[in-house]
């Protein structure tokens, strides 16, 4: 029987490499990882003890379709403060869809990166502010 330890890094496929750096780096605050030298464009992230892994896929759309829906294919972080991080998004243009009352337990947030994959970020609702 196999025994799962815990998620190491999750791959998402980007078209714009230096977009999704800065979205990455500059918005979500991720440190930023020295990635081996492969034979293709992408980066590599730290997320708490894991880890986001983006790869440059030239055949995606350049013009991605940004719908923002919570029941659609997305990755989630655990953030430590719900106002705190609803008010840096909204300062940094970044369309937001608010689930502060979830019925999953969490207060939730999501937004899309610049190819429109999908993000949830919340906090344990005990531990909003």
């Amino acid at each position: 029987m196999m025994k799962a330890l815990y998620l190491h890094h999750v791959s998402l496929t980007v078209s714009n490499l230096a977009k999704s750096i800065a979205f990455y780096r500059d918005i979500l605050c991720l440190e930023e990882l020295e990635r081996p030298d492969f034979d293709f464009e992408g980066a590599w992230f730290r997320i708490g003890e894991g880890q986001l892994h983006i790869i440059v896929d030239e055949s995606l759309p350049k013009e991605p379709k940004q719908v923002i829906d919570a029941r659609g294919p997305h990755f989630a972080i655990r953030v430590d403060d719900y106002q705190k991080t609803v008010e840096w998004l909204k300062e940094n243009q970044i369309e937001i869809l608010e689930k502060p009352d979830s019925v999953s337990g969490f207060a939730q947030i999501f937004c899309c990166d610049p190819d429109g994959n999908i993000i949830e970020l919340h906090v344990e609702r005990s531990k909003e502010s």
